[in-house]
């Protein structure tokens, strides 16, 4: 047992090496709340590939805070401070920014607002630009999660295809029926188990008292009040206060924190979805809840092959949850890392380029003149190397089939292995 003991605690010193800052734009730190940034060109394929199938999986578009628990975290802070005679004039006027929220978010919480269903239409509208002869008299199948928000970004994309083009025939299906695909991590009781220990939180605790700031707390409100909830009532605020933009809400983030802060503020809620949401050195699990949405992947490119599927255009619509743990299974560039160093993880892996609001994977299947397949990968629109290790961006279907089906393969090894080690 003292072994373990020494083992653990060297484990926690690596991860604290390093405590590298970070410049990222305030844009940037809003992190997994930043509105998706459109491609400024679509990418064409050669002339010699014609497109046979698009397979799109894709998180909701930018919407209202999910609940009113952050508004309500830094509500409380703002509202003892006003009671003990301790609020500052920035307090104050934080605290009717929250009155602000609460109001305009009535019977809105966490649905799509006008910029996310934007966002989905864009993602569209290019999407038939780019392939209008796939598109033409498509048939086309959306699924969701049962969240409206991911019921609306599926209306919002289908409705825009159809706006381009009516010889479409749509077939959407949403509810807890799809929850094996959109929504693995309510229901892989490996992964449930692995969120209930938290095997990483006494690593990420000593990491982020050692990086987030009380500074911004400090300048709401005058009281004596020790260091640890000063640091929770700054990272409340940064929260918060990250989301706005996407709900329609333009503040100048800079009125609260400085740039040194913020990173600091991002790179504590950018370490949590890494190590919640992702593979890790504590786990695989996080990831491997992505098998039965990449299975799907393969069989629904294999069944147009064959000719045993019409709909050649597959639509699929999450969660951040959903994605990144997809994305990390999949090995994408700058999706996947792994390291002893939890410093080390906001220069390798940041959650605004993973999973901005409407983030997406496209995997669009080809046939060459000779007769073969050949499958690109789009992430956010923009072409990226599917294969680990490869840098080719046109993979034959044979070389990404067998790469995907061992990804599956480990995936489900994995799973079980660690089911049987608890």
């Amino acid at each position: 047992m003292l072994r373990l003991s020494i083992v653990f605690t060297g484990l926690i010193l690596l991860s604290m090496q390093g405590n590298a800052q970070t410049n990222f734009s305030f844009e940037q730190c809003q992190g997994s709340a930043m509105p998706y940034m459109a491609p400024k060109h679509v990418i064409a394929h050669p002339d010699s590939l014609t497109p046979i199938m698009i397979n799109h999986v894709g998180r909701h578009g930018a919407r209202y805070l999910t609940s009113s628990d952050k508004v309500k975290k830094v509500l409380g802070f703002l509202d003892e401070a006003e009671k003990n005679g301790t609020l500052t004039p920035l307090g104050s006027e934080l605290r009717s920014l929250c009155r602000k929220i609460i109001d305009r978010s009535a019977g809105r919480w966490g649905t799509l607002d006008s910029l996310g269903m934007a966002e989905q239409e864009g993602i569209a509208a290019r999407l038939c630009e780019a392939y209008p002869h796939l598109v033409r008299n498509a048939t086309i199948e959306a699924i969701s999660s049962y969240v409206p928000r991911c019921i609306m970004s599926m209306d919002c994309f289908t409705h825009e295809m159809a706006r381009q083009d009516n010889s479409i025939t749509v077939y959407t299906s949403s509810g807890r029926i799809n929850s094996p695909l959109m929504r693995p991590f309510d229901i892989d009781t490996t992964y449930i188990d692995f969120v209930r220990d938290e095997p990483y939180k006494k690593a990420y605790t000593i990491y982020c008292d050692s990086i987030v700031p009380s500074a911004p707390a400090l300048r709401l409100s005058t009281a004596n009040i020790d260091t640890g909830r000063l640091r929770d009532a700054s990272l409340a605020e940064y929260n918060m206060l990250a989301g706005l933009q996407a709900m329609g809400i333009d503040i100048d983030l800079r009125h609260y924190f400085t740039d040194k802060e913020i990173n600091a503020l991002w790179r504590a809620r950018n370490l949590d979805q890494y190590l919640v949401r992702t593979a890790s050195r504590y786990s695989s699990a996080p990831a491997d809840i992505a098998a039965a949405l990449i299975r799907d992947l393969i069989s629904t490119t294999d069944q147009v092959i064959d000719g045993r599927l019409d709909a050649r255009i597959q639509l699929r619509f999450g969660h951040a949850e959903t994605m990144m743990p997809l994305l990390s299974l999949l090995r994408l560039p700058g999706c996947y890392y792994i390291s002893d160093n939890l410093a080390s993880v906001a220069e390798n892996w940041q959650n605004f380029h993973v999973v901005p609001m409407a983030s997406n994977l496209q995997l669009k299947l080809f046939r060459a003149t000779s007769g073969r397949y050949y499958v690109r990968a789009d992430f956010n629109e923009v072409p990226v190397p599917l294969i680990d290790g490869r840098n080719d961006i046109y993979v034959p279907w044979d070389d990404a089939r067998d790469y995907l089906t061992s990804i599956v393969r480990k995936a489900s090894l994995q799973s079980r292995s660690e089911t049987i080690d608890q």
